[in-house]
């Protein structure tokens, strides 16, 4: 299968595995990450979601052109349908997802990276948005999330020409948080998926939310959204759970009530 999928305790890792295509996503391939996507939102019993792509060459280097078609809808059926084929399709809204970036992330590849709250990449990692090289533009996100991520001048410099940036400079310029060996990615990606997961999923899915949605909104917006959604978990199980294990010098046990 071109995506597979493993639960392990509550962690969901995704991995795309097309390495002779360079996981470039294909017509199946897409059908299957969004099956992934869904699978994440549905399961109760997954709190956290890691991607990254099989062997050590490449993330996802975006569309495979060979075996991508137009689509048969028409632009109006998209847009005001369920939303087509689009490669971000379901992604999850509350739940964190980790990218474990071991190789290139182009076109396509880099907007799903974009997609997610962590981005932790390999030394020989390589990050672009060449679509204005064949005449298109991305068109999962790209020019909107990478303004916003690291500065404009930057991002427009790499969308305009297409060029690529290396691991060191894309921690330079805060698209990813950590920079490690080959060997040593999927260990430590797995390792902040874990340590997210034993949090309580009530606040880690509330926290994604408002530091998604509060830079859209003007500060005083966002603090009364942040202090009517504190109040909302102030009387959860979870809360009242961490407080005691934290008297009792014991890790907590959260149930996500």
């Amino acid at each position: 299968m071109s995506v597979d999928i493993e639960v392990r305790g509550t962690v969901a890792e995704i991995v795309l595995n097309r390495p002779e295509a360079m996981n470039s996503i294909d017509p199946e391939t897409r059908a299957m990450l969004h099956a992934a996507w869904e699978r994440v939102n549905t399961d109760e019993s997954i709190r956290v979601a890691l991607i990254t792509g099989a062997g050590d060459r490449a993330f996802c280097t975006g569309s495979d052109l060979k075996r991508t078609m137009p689509p048969a809808e028409s632009y109006a059926q998209i847009a005001f349908g369920d939303g087509g084929d689009h490669l971000l399709k379901g992604f999850p809204r509350d739940k964190p997802v980790i990218a474990a970036i071991n190789g290139y992330a182009i076109g396509g590849g880099l907007e799903i990276a974009l997609a997610c709250d962590i981005r932790i990449c390999s030394e020989t990692a390589q990050f672009g948005l060449a679509e204005v090289q064949i005449g298109s533009i991305p068109g999962a996100g790209g020019t909107q999330r990478l303004t916003r991520m690291i500065g404009r001048s930057t991002a427009m410099q790499m969308l305009l020409t297409g060029d690529r940036i290396d691991a060191a400079e894309a921690h330079r310029v805060g698209l990813v948080s950590e920079v490690l060996p080959a060997g040593e990615l999927l260990r430590r990606a797995r390792e902040v998926a874990d340590r997210i997961a034993r949090n309580a999923p009530l606040a880690v899915r509330a926290v994604k939310r408002l530091a998604t949605e509060g830079p859209d909104l003007p500060l005083e917006r966002g603090l009364d959204l942040e202090s009517y959604v504190w109040g909302l978990l102030r009387d959860t199980e979870d809360r009242i759970e961490g407080r005691k294990a934290f008297a009792e010098k014991r890790a907590p046990r959260f149930q996500g009530r």
